[in-house]
């Protein structure tokens, strides 16, 4: 038996539940149905999940359009001279 209550369940009936003086033929079991399962809560946390998943990727979305645009403007404003240069020189006559 794999629960507990699986022999209740079954119909077996263990004789220490049954009144002293009683015919084991007579006694009744009666079940209660369970609940039907709520999903609420599941769903609702699905849903959270969810809109929380979209929220990060709609900032991180602007976050990347704010730094191209940035970048951009950056680029150009800045003029086309501006670097860093190296200058070379040859070997000096002996």
């Amino acid at each position: 038996m794999r629960a507990p209550d699986a022999q209740l369940r079954a119909g077996h009936i263990p004789a220490d539940l049954i009144p002293h003086g009683t015919d084991p033929r007579t006694v009744v079991v009666v079940h209660h149905q369970p609940q039907a399962r709520d999903y609420t809560g599941p769903i609702m946390l699905t849903l959270v999940i969810s809109a929380g998943a979209v929220g990060v990727l709609m900032t991180l979305c602007l976050l990347m359009q704010v730094t191209a645009q940035t970048a951009a403007t950056v680029a150009a404003a800045a003029p086309a001279g501006v670097g860093l240069s190296v200058s070379l020189r040859k070997g000096g006559r002996k």
